[in-house]
């Protein structure tokens, strides 16, 4: 049986990247993760069930707890991490597909570096020292990029709006193999204290490309509605000062809470430039329809008119009518259920499976 070992960029945050990864350990259990930093206390607690493997950085515990300082190192870490393996698989939107292998390597990728190509939404209040390092090293961080791009052997992504990226940006045809939900409705549930049903929901990292803030003025021209933002990150601190009456920014809080707020949402409203979107679905397998933005992969995983409704820009006008629409639109449940199941994580295992079945015919 040929020996697979899996890489992630790092496992310091509950997002969806992670939650793919909790998926891709479920298809090849037993198989090693190496990663840049490992923080137990802010990721998923089934990580501590399997073999995380770091990378000298992680004895930096600054580094772990805000690894946009170490964004001019990855790079030459992930270089000088060597996997013996028949085959890698390395889930990566930046750094992990840089490792050395002798074996195959399968490259997952969410989305070229954004770190690098789109510099300016992605590092947007990330400390001034850390955005002139990556500027300044931006040529040679890029050519490094490309070159660990051509040493894999096959890439796989999300969507077809990262497909095109990497066409772009690469000149690899990436084979799509969209991830799955990976959320189980029928898990315990534990209600939010103090909060009523019927409210409007946001699940996102508060990072600038996110556009929570815009979800978040939109509701200054919705009084009669309430809105629940749940999720960390940066920008935590500008966004709390934006906040009005009918709005509350939870943080990060249990699964059994989450899964609460999306069985007693009357919806989603998801703004982020997202490559894939995994949230929508998130909602879709409650039953519940979403107010999206027209863009990326939230095109491919949601159908308008029947589990979501679109606005064009992430602009607080236009997430307060697309708010609107959705509340006084009829949702046919089974059909929103119905989409969510054709995105389970059954259906992305014996995809992954095949591709690196296939890969280790080569070795």
């Amino acid at each position: 049986m040929a020996e697979i070992a899996l890489a992630h960029d790092y496992v310091t945050q509950k997002g969806g990247a992670e939650r793919v990864v909790l998926s891709m350990l479920a298809a090849f259990p037993g198989a090693p993760l190496y990663t840049a930093f490992y923080d137990p206390s802010r990721t998923f607690r089934a990580f501590a069930d399997h073999d995380v493997r770091t990378l000298p950085l992680d004895r930096l515990r600054p580094l772990r707890r805000n690894h946009r300082w170490s964004l001019p190192l990855l790079a030459h870490s992930f270089s000088r991490l060597s996997v013996e393996a028949d085959v890698v698989l390395c889930s990566t939107s930046g750094w992990a597909h840089g490792l050395r292998t002798d074996g195959r390597k399968i490259v997952y990728c969410y989305s070229p570096g954004r770190w690098l190509y789109q510099r300016d939404r992605y590092l947007r209040g990330s400390p001034r020292p850390v955005q002139w390092a990556v500027a300044g090293l931006a040529p040679s961080l890029e050519r490094w990029d490309r070159a660990a791009a051509a040493s894999a052997n096959r890439y796989l992504t999300t969507s077809r709006s990262v497909q095109r990226r990497i066409e772009d940006v690469y000149g690899i045809e990436a084979t799509l193999v969209p991830p799955p939900h990976a959320i189980d409705a029928s898990g315990p549930q534990e209600p939010v204290p103090g909060l009523a049903p019927g409210f409007l929901l946001c699940v996102a990292r508060l990072l600038p490309y996110k556009n929570v803030d815009a979800v978040i003025a939109a509701f200054h021209h919705l009084g009669d509605h309430r809105l629940v933002v749940v999720g960390d990150g940066p920008e935590r601190r500008r966004l709390e000062a934006l906040l009005s009456p009918n709005t509350s920014l939870l943080g990060v809080i249990p699964d059994a809470q989450v899964r609460w707020l999306y069985a007693n949402c009357a919806g989603l409203v998801a703004a982020s430039f997202e490559d894939y979107g995994l949230t929508p679905l998130e909602a879709a397998a409650f039953g519940k329809p979403t107010a999206a933005l027209r863009w990326g992969g939230y095109l491919d995983t949601m159908e308008e008119g029947t589990t979501a409704v679109f606005f064009d820009e992430a602009r607080p006008e236009q997430v307060a009518d697309s708010v609107r629409a959705l509340l006084s639109s009829s949702w046919d449940r089974p059909a929103i259920l119905a989409h969510a199941g054709r995105f389970d994580e059954t259906a992305f295992i014996a995809r992954l499976r095949t591709v690196v079945a296939e890969e280790a015919r080569h070795c």
